[in-house]
């Protein structure tokens, strides 16, 4: 099977929520994955790569747009853990990571319509990814907020 069309020759673990989208979330404690220098914060309070915020101690209410790829499914189950907050990933829903910590343990999922415009690390939009993307909420409350937020896209309750 040929599935080249998801593959590119520049890839990149970094793909920058755009922050109009985050301000329709509401307000955030911390975001555990900021990149270094970033053009744009979405928290309060933000961990980098140099403070390993997947082996820090998250507190407060959680946005996360962790790094892609291998690994991500750690950063998955420590929100999961964490019970409360926001994460947008790609909509991967028949993966190992979809099922071991979102399907049963999610309270609610939005689908965004259409693909999103992510920006780069410089801050530039750099156009869309080779996925459909999906906001995952954990705890009621971020459930609620998600399902009021005005983002286009199929909103489900799991819970």
């Amino acid at each position: 099977m040929d599935t080249s069309f998801e593959r590119s020759e520049n890839t990149t673990v970094e793909w920058l929520t755009p922050p109009e989208l985050v301000k329709k979330l509401g307000e955030f404690d911390l975001d555990p994955s900021t990149p270094i220098n970033p053009p744009f914060v979405h928290a309060k309070n933000n961990f980098t790569i140099k403070d390993d915020g997947l082996t820090k101690e998250w507190f407060g209410r959680v946005y996360m747009n962790p790094p892609y790829g291998k690994g991500m499914e750690a950063w998955i189950e420590k929100l999961k853990n964490h019970g409360n907050g926001i994460v947008l990933i790609f909509a991967r829903t028949e993966t190992k990571c979809f099922f071991n910590h979102i399907w049963y343990d999610a309270d609610a999922i939005l689908f965004v319509k259409g693909r999103i415009k992510f920006y780069s690390i410089d801050g530039k939009q750099k156009g869309t990814p080779g996925a459909p993307s999906v906001f995952i909420a954990y705890g009621k409350e971020n459930a609620e907020i998600l399902m009021n937020s005005g983002i286009e896209g199929r909103f489900i309750f799991l819970k």
